[in-house]
């Protein structure tokens, strides 16, 4: 895990900086343990589970942590169950359990849509739900899917918790509100009735990061859509949603019509950049085409069967 990068081809990269720092490593096996690290090594102590996002980045020195803190045996964090109207998820949920979850799966088919298309098999079934959200990655899948269902955080320290609202979680790419001795400990979801969601997503091959990538949901009663969520990923979008497509699309009956303006002001309010995946103009274009796809989705499956 630890060891060199392979010699052959490293365009230049020194073999030095292919490797992590030195860093201490602890075990905590309760939540109470890992409090009392956190506090013992403080802000140069990094927590790890899965190591998917963390390693790489230790590997060519953008992050160094001085210890990590392996939270792996904290099976009191892993659970996915209702309860209070809401579907609460722990931070240790591996991808893969999610993906599968009859529970999950019931009330927002999302989750699997999402997470089938997140890396590969071996990252799902080692990779976290509180994982992806605190790496903070601007093209990471579960921040999209989370905003689009408007889904609240629960951080805990050592003498308390509290609960923020995904919208305010993120503060910018790889950085969240979770303090130096604070860890995610679970994230939840409202329980709704009539209420319909799917993930779409563009990549250059399959369990890569996504060109672009849209999450939706919405909520109908009545004939009108009285709640919209739209989170998108990779396309710099602030707090991975899209408040503007979103409000247009409320107290509305659903239409093509309607769709296809959300769609372009998703389009319009994100912004992404040129790079080695595609220019601007091909990225809002993903965009619109993803966010008319998911919303269609999402509306199909919101609305009564022969509706």
């Amino acid at each position: 895990m630890f060891g060199p990068a392979p010699l052959a081809r490293t365009w230049g990269v020194k073999l030095n900086m292919q490797v992590p720092a030195p860093v201490e490593y602890e075990r905590a096996t309760s939540l109470t343990e890992v409090f009392d690290l956190l506090e013992r090594y403080g802000p140069e102590s990094r927590v790890i589970a899965g190591g998917h996002s963390l390693l790489p980045m230790m590997k060519i020195r953008l992050a160094r942590p001085e210890v990590l803190i392996d939270i792996n045996d904290l099976t009191e964090l892993d659970y996915i169950r209702i309860d209070g109207g809401e579907l609460r998820i722990g931070a240790m949920v591996r991808h893969a359990t999610l993906m599968s979850s009859p529970l999950a799966g019931e009330y927002y088919p999302i989750f699997a849509e999402a997470e089938a298309v997140i890396a590969d098999p071996i990252v799902r079934n080692r990779g976290t739900v509180g994982g992806s959200l605190c790496q903070a990655d601007p093209a990471e899948d579960l921040s999209a899917v989370f905003a689009a269902l408007k889904a609240t955080v629960v951080i805990s320290g050592k003498s308390s918790s509290r609960t923020v609202p995904i919208s305010e979680f993120h503060t910018g790419p790889y950085t969240t509100v979770v303090g130096p001795e604070e860890i995610l400990t679970e994230v939840r979801v409202h329980l709704r009735a009539n209420a319909g969601s799917a993930y779409e997503k563009v990549e250059r091959r399959l369990g890569d990061w996504a060109i672009a990538a849209v999450g939706a949901m919405v909520r109908i009663e009545g004939g009108l859509i009285v709640e919209a969520g739209i989170g998108l990923a990779a396309v710099r979008a602030e707090h991975y949603s899209a408040p503007e497509a979103e409000q247009i699309l409320v107290g509305s009956a659903p239409s093509d019509e309607l769709v296809e303006r959300a769609a372009s002001l998703a389009g319009e309010h994100c912004n992404p950049s040129a790079d080695q995946r595609g220019p601007v103009d091909y990225k809002r274009h993903l965009v619109k085409e993803l966010t008319t796809r998911a919303l269609k989705r999402s509306i199909s499956r919101a609305l009564p069967e022969g509706a």
